[in-house]
């Protein structure tokens, strides 16, 4: 996918997100973290089923870099050597788009589901 190819098709083809990947971006929506504080809110997010390795980690948010969904971030706060990340608006209307696709998914299956227990 080119850098800032906001073409249907091209969005298209970045969905479904992975599991490690949606959680990421999720963790990444409330606000900038550094990779540690990533790792943590994505086995807090998942009640722990999603253990996220150090090179897992940096190489999505290398492609996600890559792809302009996030940015480096620089905080003040962030302690020395540590990188912060945040979404881009590219980023975050990617999620959205994400987010919408499973709600449309959820709607169907409960419907789906209700009709076959009748």
């Amino acid at each position: 996918m080119a850098l800032y190819d906001m073409s249907p098709k091209a969005i298209i083809e970045s969905l479904p997100l992975t599991e490690p990947v949606l959680l990421i971006l999720l963790s990444l929506a409330g606000q900038p973290q550094h990779g540690y504080a990533i790792l943590k809110d994505v086995e807090r997010m998942s009640s722990g089923r999603v253990l996220l390795s150090t090179g897992t980690l940096y190489g999505a948010l290398r492609r996600l870099l890559d792809d302009d969904w996030i940015e480096r971030f620089e905080e003040e706060e962030t302690p020395r050597g540590r990188q912060a990340y945040r979404l881009t608006s590219h980023g975050r209307r990617n999620l959205q788009l994400e987010i919408d696709r499973m709600k449309h998914i959820t709607r169907l299956a409960t419907l789906r589901v209700a009709t076959k227990e009748s």
